[in-house]
């Protein structure tokens, strides 16, 4: 009985870790990102398979835009004209994307990075997971 407490606290602990993003994995925001799931308040979950568009991040400095873009086929990129400026801010416990232009402004809390992945959570709660983009290959 002793052993499996241990074991359980040992179990909640590791669940309970740290997933606190530091400041020098930031640079990996950069590049080619697509949605894969959108995850509601209610725990209900919205997967995307091949989506026509794909963000693009620049990021330097605390500062950086997010660029809507169309792949094509022949490894090139369409660019749309929607330009999101952000600025990255850390808090006490998250770095926020904070995003303002002439009609409104919203901030989104990264929640998770990797250099293949990211999460953000907007301010309704839905959580948005990417995954870095890798352009179709059609062998000639």
């Amino acid at each position: 009985m002793g052993r499996f407490l241990v074991i359980a606290i040992a179990l909640f602990c590791i669940g309970c870790a740290d997933t606190k993003i530091d400041k020098d994995q930031l640079p990996m925001l950069n590049g080619y990102w697509e949605i894969k799931e959108v995850t509601f308040p209610d725990g209900s979950k919205k997967e995307y398979g091949m989506n026509p568009t794909i963000d693009f991040i620049h990021f330097e400095d605390q500062k950086g835009y997010r660029k809507k873009m169309k792949p094509k086929f022949d490894g090139n990129y369409q660019t749309t004209n929607a330009v999101e400026n952000f600025v990255l801010v850390q808090n006490t416990e998250h770095f926020l994307f904070s995003y303002e232009n002439s009609l409104n402004r919203w901030e989104e809390t990264l929640e998770t990075l990797d250099s293949m992945s990211f999460s953000v959570r907007n301010e309704e709660g839905v959580l948005y997971t990417y995954s870095r983009f890798t352009p179709i290959s059609i062998p000639k």
